[in-house]
């Protein structure tokens, strides 16, 4: 049994395939298939069930994932943390964000940090939702994942940064546009562009609503929150979106607006990490700048 074989183990419990980890690492399903066997053999259990769509972990194979990912996730961040102290003010801060985070929420940190830590480079890897930015961080060489926050995680520390007001994005001349607030129950009778129902953000949306008693309609469906303001702002819909830093306020020119929704719970957003008093320094002087440029 080598660390490796309980890397490639753990990359397949993730993603339920032993040829998309083979296509990952360049290498043969026969290659991914021989390591998992070798854990077979040393641990004496079967630790993978086939099913028709790809392969799920036994139940003695989910202990061992679960072991194998924390002690692997601990051994990076011992390994990065050892280069930390060897390199100094030097080395690398490893972050996994949503598609529009950087835009929205980093890049006045970005600029202040790299001012601070020329030497240190800032890697980006883009997830589609917050889940995934989760899955990455437990079973990646990460220090942080932007998200929005949920509930508690298994392995995960979540910090809040900011919390984000809702608002309805519409076009200028909407005759809603001219309001100063709009109630829950407007929402009700207009078709909205809908954000993804599995993604954190649309989920608690969807629940918000409907603990106020309001089913809203939907007429699109979109990825994130840019192409949705970007429909609105052409005419195309309107969209429940959270007030993400840098967006218009009301009162702006511009074609497009934004009505605050006051009723709905605002959405958290900010930091996870594997564990906060093990994160790297550099790694935490980079969380604490967003932070600091976030909350002004």
């Amino acid at each position: 049994m080598t660390l490796d074989d309980l890397r490639v183990f753990v990359a397949v419990c993730r993603a339920g395939s032993l040829s998309a980890v083979a296509r990952e690492l360049t290498c043969t399903q026969s290659a991914v298939s021989q390591r998992v066997k070798r854990l077979e053999r040393e641990t004496g259990v079967s630790l993978l069930e086939r099913q028709a769509r790809g392969v799920v972990p036994t139940p003695a194979g989910r202990i061992l994932c679960e072991a194998a990912a924390d002690g692997i996730a601990g051994l990076d961040l011992a390994l990065r943390r050892l280069g930390d102290l060897v390199h100094g003010e030097s080395g690398s801060v490893r972050i996994t964000t949503g598609s529009t985070t950087v835009r929205h929420f980093m890049a006045e940190a970005i600029v202040s940090f790299r001012r601070r830590y020329p030497k240190v480079n800032l890697e980006f890897q883009t997830e589609s939702s917050s889940r995934g930015c989760l899955g990455a961080l437990i079973a990646g060489n990460l220090d942080l994942a932007w998200i929005t926050l949920g509930g508690p995680v298994r392995g995960v520390e979540q910090r809040p940064v900011a919390e984000l007001p809702w608002v309805l994005a519409l076009r200028a001349g909407d005759p809603l546009a001219a309001r100063s607030r709009v109630e829950v129950s407007d929402l009700a009778e207009i078709p909205l562009v809908r954000l993804p129902p599995n993604s954190t953000s649309g989920g608690r949306l969807h629940a918000a609503l409907a603990e106020l008693g309001v089913r809203a309609g939907s007429d699109t469906g979109v990825a994130d929150w840019d192409t949705a303001l970007l429909l609105a702002e052409l005419g195309l819909g309107r969209a429940v979106v959270p007030a993400l830093p840098g967006l218009p306020v009301p009162g702006d020119d511009g074609p497009l607006r934004l009505v605050p929704i006051p009723a709905l719970p605002p959405l958290p957003v900010g930091w996870a990490a594997r564990r906060w008093d093990a994160l790297p320094p550099l790694a935490r002087a980079f969380a604490d700048t967003v932070a600091g440029t976030l909350r002004g």
